[in-house]
């Protein structure tokens, strides 16, 4: 089927959208393809008003924000994307979209639904993580900083999404087999839902250890990404005393993090473990910079904490590590280590320090070993996790659900 079809995507993704499942996917792969992709969404900086710009092969409908990182600008700025949800009634009714889709939103799905029904289009939802249960458990174990807002948001988003949004869609995408196991044991019907990894684009793959960074001294090891506390990043740290011990010249270095208070954290527990000359924090950066300080290291790690949260994720870093060629360590996880050991692109260790320390240990005093595994790995994404390859399947799934809706077949 070569059926070319209109979306309305709505996302809690801010505009211009960083994450590649957003923007590779939808911005660029499906574009590529000749679906036309319209976007709702607030925008990431600051923006008095409302705004409309062109976007990939589509129009991008920006919602104002207000500026600051206060309580009340936080507050506001929810208020703001709450009245920039309801464009989807005129929106939907003016352009005629063949599927309105929603990510990781709950009030906004359910105004997405209503407008669906209304025009006619089918609805999609997209659950990339499952927020629900994650703000539940947050207030649960302390580690909210407004437990009662999580607990009450938990809830009720729990209540939307499994009672009234997933029953109601069309087509449901989840983040991994584990999680459409999961979502289908709350009843809903798991052959309308289809999971859908993460992946890496063809730029990715294609700059391979190219563009390296000074910065960084061999024997590396890396960890790229957040450093949310509720990643228990002190894991890593305690690991790699250990690596110390065997390699005392190597260096860790943690790329990234949000929030400055996290990696304030991190630099004291590593301070308190004796090991902060040889730990570097590099903060927030850009992406490509992020990445060259990636492709100078010797071994990247990947740890997941275990928990049923953490279990139906899909890890960005663990397929860019990957794409990059670089040997990865890991924890034994639902779709992290099924990927490492079908790849053969690093090392699938047990959730414990010993273990997770003589891995890296291991690949760290056989560089030829490490550079073979790295280039498995990278084989491997090309072959299963590049997005031209997951676009081709999420297109064909959407043909057979909502082709009989398609533009040009009206």
């Amino acid at each position: 089927m070569d059926t070319k079809l209109k979306y309305l995507v709505m996302t809690a993704d801010r505009f211009p959208p960083n994450r590649v499942d957003v923007r590779v996917l939808f911005g660029e792969e499906l574009a590529v393809r000749g679906h036309e992709v319209d976007w709702l969404m607030q925008s990431d900086r600051p923006l008095k008003r409302n705004g409309v710009q062109r976007f990939g092969n589509g129009t991008a409908w920006i919602g104002a924000a207000v500026a600051g990182n206060s309580t009340l600008a936080k507050a506001l700025r929810q208020l703001q994307a709450f009245f920039n949800d309801f464009r989807v009634f005129s929106l939907a009714l003016r352009n005629r979209y063949d599927c309105i889709q929603v990510k990781d939103k709950f009030i906004g799905a359910l105004l997405g639904l209503i407008a669906a029904r209304l025009s006619g289009a089918k609805f999609v939802y997209w659950l990339a993580f499952p927020f629900p249960e994650a703000w539940l458990q947050d207030a649960r174990e302390g580690t909210s900083p407004h437990p009662l807002v999580d607990r009450v948001r938990g809830w009720i988003s729990g209540v939307l999404l499994y009672r009234l949004i997933l029953p109601c869609s069309d087509l449901t995408f989840v983040q991994s087999d584990e999680m459409k196991r999961v979502v289908a044991a709350k009843g809903i019907p798991a052959d309308r839902m289809f999971a859908v990894p993460m992946g890496v684009s063809v730029g990715l793959l294609s700059t391979g250890g190219e563009t390296k960074s000074e910065l960084v001294r061999s024997p590396a090891v890396l960890y790229l990404g957040s450093m949310l506390p509720i990643r228990r990043l002190n894991f890593v740290l305690e690991s790699f005393v250990r690596v110390l011990e065997v390699v005392p010249n190597a260096t860790l270095y943690m790329v990234g993090g949000e929030r400055a208070i996290d990696i304030e954290v991190l630099r004291a527990e590593a301070k308190r473990l004796h090991i902060a000359n040889r730990v570097v924090f590099t903060g927030s950066m850009p992406r490509d910079e992020a990445l060259k300080w990636t492709r100078s290291a010797d071994v990247c790690v990947s740890p997941l904490f275990p928990t049923p949260i953490f279990d139906l994720a899909s890890s960005t870093k663990l397929v860019e590590y990957m794409a990059l060629g670089k040997a990865v360590v890991g924890n034994r996880h639902p779709d992290q280590g099924r990927v490492i050991d079908e790849s053969g692109g690093g090392l699938c260790v047990p959730y414990e320090v010993r273990a997770f320390a003589d891995a890296i240990i291991t690949l760290l005093k056989d560089p030829e070993r490490a550079r073979a595994m790295g280039e498995q790995g990278r084989k491997y994404v090309a072959q299963f996790r590049s997005y031209p390859r997951i676009a081709d399947g999420v297109a064909s799934i959407y043909e057979s659900i909502v082709g009989a809706n398609a533009t040009d077949a009206k």
